[in-house]
């Protein structure tokens, strides 16, 4: 694919352009370097200034610490966004607030498409290049922002916070370097119509589990809002620690999120060491004063309903997914070609892909959330979890893309006869 990048009107494309009215002006492109470059600088310091900002008006509302104290704070928060391991102390801190995780994922994909944008690079190796160096940018930035960071008790492994920074870069910009200069469409077309079809299943399977692990999480936020109040009036973190607070916990939700799909899924979660929260029992004993915590089941046996909804919410999102196989198989111009079988298969694959998606997703939530007990946080299970939602999924995704496809003969003959 050396050159099938380059389009009609594009800068080494030739003119391919028929008469008309004056183009208009477009901005000078700069040299792929120099757009990597200022994108991802660009990105780093939006994602440090947005933590140094909530850092900063923590220290205001607290009476102890200094302004350098609070920016150090901040950017170890940037850090661990990024799965660089934090050590303070005897306890690490390596559990990524993937509200802060997405939000930094989005900033690199728009840097990505400014970067292409800027550039104005269509061929392979220009895109390669461009992806490269905006990511190994990123990288050196978060590797002196941890030998900055660290400070006496407070330690950062600086290969760490490297190759996480850098890997995210390299992941969502170059998902923007794709998008903004076309060589994603380009690649979907280059991929087979039936395989093309199950990333879009895939991601609304993906999509209907954590739909569904949200409305259940708010639901029991709901139900025990006493459990909420209760520990804001013992936090009595005032208005600015109030916000703060608030910063964190929605931070933090993501997290909670994943941990009702891994609960969902059957494996369940820990909030600390030697603790289980699965449908089968709850074990925790007690937890830190967080609010987002309140919706932790009592210790004991879990709710009948809950442990219904183990099996209902993969098959739920596997017909999710079968009818968008189907939907987009009908479309295709050789759909009467294609059998129920086909369309089963396809069903199939996209489970397999919502899988490998929720594995990715469940084990980045989790890590060590400080010392002693806090040191195991999240989801152990998350292979396994991420199998049982799969085969959950497969079976809702097959069954019902191959009904759907079974009935398409009888129903155009009906027509036909009509």
């Amino acid at each position: 694919m050396t050159d099938m990048l380059s389009r009609p009107g594009a800068r080494d494309g030739g003119p391919h352009q028929a008469p008309g009215p004056a183009p208009e002006v477009t901005a000078p492109t700069k040299p792929v370097v120099v757009s990597a470059v200022i994108s991802a600088g660009a990105c780093l310091l939006t994602g440090l200034l947005t933590c140094a900002a909530v850092a900063v008006i923590g220290w205001l509302a607290a009476t102890f610490g200094g302004a350098s104290g609070a920016i150090r704070a901040g950017a170890s928060a940037w850090l661990v966004a990024h799965k660089a391991g934090v050590t303070l102390g005897s306890g690490s801190l390596t559990v990524a607030p993937l509200g802060l995780t997405f939000f930094f994922a989005w900033c690199l994909y728009r840097g990505g498409k400014s970067a292409a944008r800027s550039s104005a690079a269509d061929r392979t190796k220009d895109l390669i290049l461009l992806s490269g160096v905006f990511a190994g940018v990123y990288g050196l930035g978060a590797l002196v922002v941890a030998l900055l960071t660290a400070d006496g008790a407070l330690k950062v492994a600086p290969l760490s916070a490297f190759l996480g920074a850098a890997s995210l870069a390299l992941v969502a910009g170059t998902l923007g370097v794709l998008v903004e200069s076309g060589a994603a469409q380009d690649i979907a077309d280059a991929t087979p119509k039936g395989l093309r079809d199950t990333v879009p299943a895939a991601v609304a399977a993906v999509l209907t589990v954590i739909a569904i692990a949200s409305v259940l999480y708010g639901v029991l936020l709901a139900i025990h809002f006493s459990r909420i109040t209760g520990m804001l009036e013992l936090l009595d973190a005032g208005v600015m620690g109030s916000v703060v607070l608030f910063a964190i916990c929605l931070m933090l939700v993501p997290n909670m999120v994943l941990y009702v799909v891994s609960f969902l899924a059957g494996p369940g979660f820990q909030l600390g060491v030697g603790t289980t929260i699965a449908p089968t029992g709850v074990d925790v004993g007690n937890l830190p004063a967080l609010p987002l915590l309140a919706a932790v089941p009592a210790d004991g046996a879990t709710p009948t309903y809950l442990l219904a909804l183990t099996a209902v919410v993969p098959l739920a999102a596997g017909v999710v997914a079968g009818l968008v196989v189907v939907r987009r198989g009908l479309a295709d111009q050789d759909a009467d070609a294609l059998g129920w079988d086909a369309f089963a298969l396809r069903g199939g694959i996209a489970a397999l892909l919502a899988g490998v998606l929720l594995y990715a997703l469940m084990a980045m939530s989790g890590g060590s959330a400080g010392p002693g007990r806090m040191s195991a946080v999240g989801i152990p299970a998350a292979l396994p979890a991420a199998g049982v939602l799969a085969a959950g999924i497969a079976i809702g995704a097959s069954i019902t893309a191959a009904v759907a496809a079974s009935r398409r003969p009888a129903d155009s003959e009906a027509d036909a006869a009509g």
